[in-house]
C-alpha cells in the first residue's frame, strides 16, 4: 500500500513538472509571435509610437493568455526613405579637358566624375575672366555685327564719271591707273575703284506747265519710261508748274507705278500758243469800237506764270537724301527747263545736291529740244527768271549730258540711255589729301582726268563737305 502511494506521489509530479515545462513553451512561443507581429507592424516601421490603453479599461490581453497587438498613433513627418547608392563612376580611358583651355584637368580645377560638383573637400571650378568695361562706355560689337556695319567716313568723297567717246558711247574697261583726280590743285590717291553697276533711287521731276501739246506728247511715253528701270531701283514721281506736289512715293517699277502715270494722262498742260492781247475775244462784246461797260480802251497784262524748278528738285532732293547710301541718286527732269517764282534759289539747292551726292539728268522737251532756240533760252534776263536752266544743273552735278528731243520715240528711247548712263557710271573714292573739317561749309573744286585721247568725261564740278547724320 506504501510502494502504491510513493508510485502515485512520483507520478503526479512527473505529470506536473511535464505541465509546468508544457506552459513555459507556451509562454517562449507566445512571447516570440509577438515581438515578430510588432517587427512586422506597417504603423510601427513608419515610426509611430505605441499609445498605452487607459487603466479604467480592460484590454483583451488581460482577459487571455493570447497577447494583442499595440494601439499605434502616426507620427507628425514620415520617415525618410533609404538613400539611393551612387553607382561607380566610369573611368575613361582620354582625360577630360577643361573647356576655356582645352588642357587636362587639373586637381581642385574643374570638377570631374571623381570630384563631384556636390563634394565638400573639393572647391568649385574656376570661372572664366570677364572684362567690365567703364560705365558710360559702349561695348565692341562682336565679330558678327562688325560684319554688317559699314563704316562711312564724312571726308571720304564719292565721285561717279561717265567716260563716252566721240559718238557719245559709254567706255568699258577703264582701270584705276587711267584716272587722276585733283581736288583743288591737289592729286589725291583712290583708295577705291568699281565699275559695278549700281541700283538706283530715281525722283522724276515732270514739268507741267508746259504747252499743252508737249505735255501729252510726253504723256505718251510713259510706258517707256516705267520700262527703262530694273526690278531693283525705286522711283518716286513729282510734278511742278507754280506749286509742287509728290503723286507717288518710293516704290518699285510694278503696276501700281504704271496705273499711277495712266491716271497722269490725263491732266492738261496749259494754253497752247502766245497770250490773246487784242481783237474780239480779248476784252469780252464790243459796241461802236468801245468795250461794253468800260468809257475807256483797258490795258491787258497776261498774268505771270510762275515754274518753280528749284522748289521741285529742293523738293526731290530732300526725299533723296533719305534712302540708302548704298543707291545711286538721281533726279531726272522731264520739261523745258523754265525756272520763276522760286522760293529756293539755284546756289541753295544746288549746295544741297553736292553735299548730298544727288545727280541730276534732264530730258528737254518741248521749245528747248530745238537745235538753235535751245542756245538762245540759256540766256538769263534779269528779273525774268532763267528760260532753261537744265543745263547748269546737270553740268554741276556729273549728270550732263542734257537729253534733248522731240518726237515720242526719241523721247521714249533716250530714258532707257539715261538709267543705263547712270546705272553704269564708274565709282571713285578717296580721302582728301589735305581734308578740311568735316562740318566746314566751303565748296571744293574737283577736276577728273583720263589719259587717253578723245574722250568726254562728266563728273560733278566739286562738293561742299558733308556733316555726319
Amino acid at each position: 500500500m506504501k510502494i502504491k502511494t510513493v508510485v502515485g506521489r512520483r507520478k503526479f509530479l512527473g505529470g506536473l513538472g511535464v505541465a509546468i515545462a508544457i506552459f513555459l513553451a507556451l509562454g517562449l512561443g507566445l512571447a516570440s509571435v509577438k515581438a515578430i507581429y510588432a517587427q512586422s507592424s506597417p504603423s510601427q516601421q513608419s515610426g509611430t509610437q505605441t499609445q498605452p490603453a487607459s487603466p479604467g479599461t480592460q484590454s483583451p490581453a488581460q482577459s487571455s493568455d493570447i497577447p494583442d497587438a499595440p494601439t499605434v498613433q502616426p507620427s507628425a513627418a514620415p520617415a525618410e526613405p533609404p538613400p539611393i547608392p551612387k553607382p561607380e563612376p566610369k573611368k575613361s580611358a582620354t582625360p577630360d579637358l577643361n573647356p576655356w583651355t582645352n588642357q587636362p584637368n587639373q586637381a581642385n580645377q574643374f570638377p570631374t566624375s571623381e570630384n563631384a560638383p556636390g563634394d565638400q573637400t573639393s572647391p568649385p571650378p574656376p570661372m572664366p575672366p570677364v572684362k567690365t568695361i567703364p560705365p558710360g562706355t559702349a561695348a565692341k560689337p562682336s565679330a558678327q555685327e562688325q560684319l554688317y556695319t559699314l563704316v562711312v567716313h564724312t571726308n571720304f568723297v564719292q565721285l561717279p564719271v561717265s567716260v563716252k567717246d566721240r559718238d557719245g558711247r559709254m567706255v568699258e574697261g577703264l582701270l584705276p591707273t587711267d584716272f587722276t583726280v585733283v581736288e583743288n590743285g591737289v592729286k589725291q590717291k583712290l583708295s577705291f575703284f568699281t565699275s559695278d553697276p549700281f541700283a538706283l533711287s530715281v525722283a522724276i521731276v515732270l514739268d507741267l506747265g508746259m504747252s499743252d501739246s508737249t505735255v501729252q506728247k510726253v504723256n505718251q511715253t510713259f510706258p517707256a519710261l516705267v520700262g527703262a528701270f530694273a526690278p531693283y531701283d525705286e522711283i518716286a514721281l513729282y510734278t511742278y508748274s507754280s506749286t509742287v506736289s509728290q503723286v507717288n512715293d518710293f516704290t518699285a517699277p510694278n503696276q501700281r507705278l504704271t496705273a499711277v502715270f495712266n491716271q497722269l494722262k490725263t491732266v492738261r498742260g496749259g494754253n497752247n500758243g502766245p497770250a490773246i492781247l487784242s481783237g474780239p475775244m480779248a476784252n469780252g462784246p464790243i459796241v461802236n469800237g468801245m468795250p461794253v461797260g468800260s468809257p475807256t480802251q483797258p490795258v491787258y497784262t497776261p498774268p505771270k506764270q510762275s515754274r518753280v524748278l528749284n522748289d521741285a528738285i529742293l523738293q526731290a532732293a530732300l526725299d533723296l537724301s533719305k534712302r540708302g547710301r548704298e543707291r545711286r541718286k538721281i533726279i531726272l527732269v522731264i520739261g523745258d527747263g523754265r525756272e520763276s517764282g522760286s522760293q529756293a534759289s539755284y546756289k541753295d539747292v544746288l549746295k544741297l545736291l553736292l553735299s548730298r551726292e544727288i545727280q541730276v539728268k534732264a530730258v528737254a522737251v518741248g521749245s528747248s529740244a530745238l537745235p538753235v532756240y535751245d542756245k538762245i533760252e540759256r540766256l538769263h534776263m534779269p528779273l525774268q527768271g532763267y528760260d532753261n536752266i537744265l543745263p547748269k544743273y546737270a553740268a554741276a552735278t556729273g549728270g550732263a549730258p542734257v537729253y534733248a528731243e522731240l518726237t515720242v520715240n526719241s523721247i521714249g528711247d533716250i530714258y532707257a540711255k539715261a538709267m543705263s548712263d547712270a546705272r553704269n557710271q564708274y565709282t571713285l573714292g578717296y580721302t582728301p589729301a589735305r581734308p578740311k573739317v568735316p562740318t566746314s561749309a566751303a565748296y571744293h573744286s574737283i577736276e577728273v582726268r583720263v589719259d587717253k585721247p578723245g574722250l568726254k568725261i562728266y563728273a560733278k564740278d566739286g562738293y561742299y563737305p558733308a556733316v555726319a547724320r
